[in-house]
């Protein structure tokens, strides 16, 4: 899989409701390091219901600056939520569709 291909991808619940855009993929770190690199994994999925732009950085807590494209950006993606790997239940053409119980994250990052 090539993460850049889930990006811009519909995101679906088991019903086929339309929940939303892949706007950014979260990795992690949680592996000891392969060489000159750690191994990382993917963790979960933003999804924003209205836009499949990207949030620019500006999902961290402490970017606000420039203000005037900080509150647009954040504006523009409210709503949007992180979605954890283990809650996808299957990806397509172009579509992710999540499993039923799947739970809503915030997005927001502290650093």
């Amino acid at each position: 899989m090539i993460l850049g291909d889930l990006l811009d991808a519909h995101v679906r619940d088991d019903q086929g409701r339309r929940l939303g855009y892949v706007v950014d993929v979260r990795l992690v770190l949680d592996r000891p390091a392969s060489g000159l690199l750690a191994v990382p994994r993917v963790h979960g999925l933003l999804v924003s219901p209205r836009t499949s732009s990207s949030f620019l950085g500006y999902e961290r807590r402490d970017v606000r600056a420039p203000a005037l494209l900080a509150r647009w950006l954040r504006r523009r993606h409210r709503g949007t939520f992180l979605v954890l790997w283990p809650d996808v239940e299957r990806l397509g053409d172009d579509e992710v569709v999540l499993r039923t119980g799947y739970r809503r994250w915030s997005p927001v990052l502290d650093a």
